[in-house]
Formats: C-alpha cells, sequence, structure tokens
C-alpha cells in the first residue's frame, strides 16, 4: 500500500473515530483530519524510534503492549501540534483508546495481504 492510501485510511479513521466518540475525541474537519494524519506520520517516523529505544525495556516486560502507550502519545503530540481547538482528546485514556483502534484498523487495513485462494 502507497503512503498516501494509508494517509487517507488513517484520515477516514480519525473521522470515523471523532464522530463515533465525539465526547473522548474532536476533529474541526476532515482537512484538519488530513492534517493531523500527516502531522502524525512524520512524529511516527521521527519521535516513534526514538521513544521505542528508550521504553524497550518496559515494552519487553509488558511483551509489547507498552507500544499501544506510545501511540497514545503519538497522538497527543499530533494534538498539541495541530492545536487544541482543530484537533482533541479529552483525556490519554481517551487517546489511549483512540491509538488502540487506530492500530486494529490499520492491522486490518493497511497490512492485510489479500490472496486469491482457488
Amino acid at each position: 500500500m502507497t503512503y498516501w492510501q494509508r494517509l487517507l485510511i488513517n484520515t477516514l479513521t480519525l473521522v470515523a473515530l471523532a464522530y463515533m466518540f465525539p465526547n473522548m475525541m474532536y476533529v474541526d474537519s476532515v482537512f484538519v483530519a488530513l492534517m493531523a494524519s500527516f502531522v502524525l506520520s512524520i512524529l511516527n517516523t521521527l519521535v516513534k524510534p526514538v521513544l521505542h529505544f528508550f521504553s524497550l525495556p518496559i515494552t519487553i516486560l509488558t511483551f509489547g503492549l507498552f507500544s499501544l502507550v506510545i501511540n497514545g502519545m503519538m497522538l497527543t503530540m499530533t494534538s498539541a501540534l495541530i492545536g487544541k481547538q482543530h484537533f482533541a482528546f479529552s483525556s490519554f485514556g481517551a487517546a489511549f483508546l483512540i491509538a488502540l483502534i487506530m492500530s486494529l484498523v490499520n492491522a486490518i487495513f493497511v497490512n492485510k495481504k489479500v490472496e486469491k485462494y482457488y
């Protein structure tokens, strides 16, 4: 899957989750969701590897589940960079839950290899 397809899937996921959980997450518009997806992809490229490196011991102890906390931190940083008036979460727990759902959606759509079975 190309970068732009993944960006579109993340944008649509953010918009859908903002609609499904209006008390937990706020997205001003589809354009803001697109910008948030773009900023999130940049943070995932630059900051996330550093956080994974420094949190490696706790990630090993939790069998990788701490990665979901890091994903929640990435969404919180994205919210801070975009601006709380345009893209916000009600709490870190909300960001954690949204990160969990986004991880599941990405596992289904982005990482899925479609094979034909005859």
